[in-house]
């Protein structure tokens, strides 16, 4: 299995149903796809089973932020419009390992100032189904 550095990776946003476009000044990213459990143990039983449930994904970008750019301008229309937002990641950059697709809504949005550092911006996308996972 190959390692990967994190500083090629793309993230591209695109309100639904739109062309992607690279978020600018990205810093770092992540997705986290987690499954619920339900639990199946009956009397009689000595350890406790589960059944897998339902799963959820989100997805957390954070960059420094660009008023002028695309991307970020399509995660502020969607937080603001509650639009979908097409989504595609790219860990290793484009064109090489893996991508992760699907669609969401941008559930929030917060802009960081600091007196003695860069303006920051956080974005979480509450993803609408499942993730999709692809050769780049």
């Amino acid at each position: 299995m190959a390692t990967a550095t994190g500083n090629s990776g793309v993230v591209k946003l695109v309100t639904d149903g739109g062309t992607l476009a690279a978020v600018g000044e990205v810093r770092s990213f992540s997705i986290e796809e987690t499954r619920d459990t339900i639990e199946s143990t009956v009397m009689g039983d000595t350890e406790r089973t589960y059944l897998a449930g339902q799963g959820t994904s989100t997805v957390s970008v954070e960059c420094y932020w660009d008023s002028a750019d695309v991307g970020q301008q399509d995660a502020d229309d969607s937080v603001r419009s509650s639009e979908k937002i097409d989504f595609e990641i790219l860990p290793n950059g484009a064109g090489t390992g893996k991508k992760y697709s699907g669609e969401g809504f941008v559930t929030s949005k917060s802009v960081n100032v600091a007196s003695d550092g860069m303006v920051e911006c956080s974005l979480s996308i509450q993803v609408s189904g499942a993730v999709t996972e692809a050769d780049a």
